[in-house]
């Protein structure tokens, strides 16, 4: 994990006019990952624990959880220009538009400084009618920053949310040294793709980011796209994450994939908790039910993907699922409302640092009149905004679940 990364095979070449340091990427430079693989280009984060990758064969999973969504590069230099070279793997659809290319945000001292991006890269095209995938190679590009100020200062680069992304080599024009934890809490956040940070404008303006940062705390993001699906594994590695808040979003990627049932909903939703209470037996833990998504309100799953307008872009979702099987036991995002808040306080009474949010005091009816989720599923940048301003309000703000986590 220490070897040095200069020689990489298929590096970028930095520009000659720089005498530029080149410095190991290791754990101790990042922040928001559980684990760092060793790849044959460099390293590559992941924000769930190898023994839990080993025990889900899931590819949805396996491209969510090496999605580094709140992984970010942090260090202290006086460096002016910061060069990073990596390997991104970039999803396409067959029969669309390219998708917007993943962004790398700067933060220097903790505010805005930049954005950049890589070229080349992987393609993973992806064929959604037959839900075939083909892996395109492609070569290693270089996420470039300049005009940083001639200062020692703390450097943050957030990774893009929606690229695997293998780290290939750091360079500077300075000397680098790991920024100490400091103070600040640890939030722990697990969710679905919304939480994951699908059509946020940025790695650092996903919503549980934006709350973070107004919170003033340290963010492990464990959203995974398509995979909030009260599994084991998850719930294993959120026990063993040194945390001191943690937030579990759980409901519409049950609704998504009509994994389960009422009757297994509950008990699993219990057995979930008690999992992360084995390591965090007293940590404020805050139970957040979906957000507002008028297609599975009242109507279960699947959801299904509308291809009427895919050629044009404008690829969206509907709920593929008859309200009448609700008699059956099919789960609609009411139903998990209603088990969520009735199975919280239930267990409120034994765990006083237990605590409920209706998503829909994130984003409810009048938020989706003004701000509609634009595939039916996911909300767009203002909204995540939106989200995050919301959170933070009523969770870190005095008399919410969070007010003692504050820095």
């Amino acid at each position: 994990m220490n070897d040095r990364l200069d020689d990489v095979p298929g590096a970028a070449t930095a520009a000659p006019a720089t005498d530029w340091i080149t410095t190991p990427i290791t754990v101790d430079l990042l922040r928001g990952a559980l684990d760092l693989e060793r790849t044959e280009h460099g390293v590559l984060p992941h924000r769930l624990p190898a023994r839990a990758r080993a025990q889900c064969a899931d590819g949805q999973l396996a491209m969510a959880e090496a999605q580094p969504s709140g992984v970010r590069l942090v260090f202290r230099t006086r460096a002016t220009a910061v060069e990073l070279d990596a390997l991104r793997t970039k999803n396409a659809y067959q029969g669309a538009p390219p998708r917007p290319d993943g962004v790398y945000d700067l933060l220097v001292d903790g505010r805005p400084a930049g954005q950049s991006g890589v070229t080349g890269g992987n393609v993973l095209m992806v064929d959604m009618t037959t839900g075939s995938a083909e892996t395109r190679p492609g070569p290693v590009g270089t996420a470039r920053f300049s005009g940083l100020p001639d200062r020692v200062k703390n450097v943050e680069i957030w990774l893009p949310y929606n690229e695997i992304t293998e780290l290939v080599a750091l360079r500077t024009d300075a000397p680098v040294e790991p920024l100490p934890t400091g103070d600040r809490k640890v939030w722990l956040h697990h969710g679905s793709s919304i939480s994951h940070g699908s059509d946020a404008a940025s790695p650092s303006t996903t919503w549980p980011a934006l709350a973070g940062s107004l919170g003033g705390v340290e963010l492990t993001n464990l959203g995974l796209g398509g995979s909030a699906l009260l599994d084991p594994f998850t719930a294993r590695a959120l026990r063993d994450t040194p945390a001191d808040l943690i937030s579990v979003k759980i409901g519409i990627n049950l609704v998504n994939t009509d994994l389960m049932r009422l009757r297994a909903f509950g008990p699993a939703a219990h057995g979930f908790l008690d999992t992360i209470r084995e390591g965090h037996p007293t940590t404020p833990l805050l139970v957040v039910s979906p957000i507002l998504c008028p297609i599975h309100e009242d109507t279960p799953g699947p959801s299904a993907p509308d291809f009427s307008n895919l050629s044009a872009g404008r690829l969206q979702f509907r709920a593929a699922g008859d309200p009448a099987e609700r008699a059956g036991g099919k789960l609609t995002l009411n139903v998990i409302r209603d088990e969520l808040a009735r199975l919280v306080e239930q267990r409120a009474a034994d765990d006083p640092n237990l605590h409920y949010l209706d998503g829909r005091d994130l984003y409810g009816e009048a938020d989706f009149a003004e701000l509609p989720l634009p595939d039916q599923l996911h909300p767009d940048a203002a909204a995540h905004r939106r989200i995050g301003e919301r959170f933070a309000a009523l969770a870190f703000a005095s008399g919410g679940p969070f007010a003692d986590g504050r820095a």
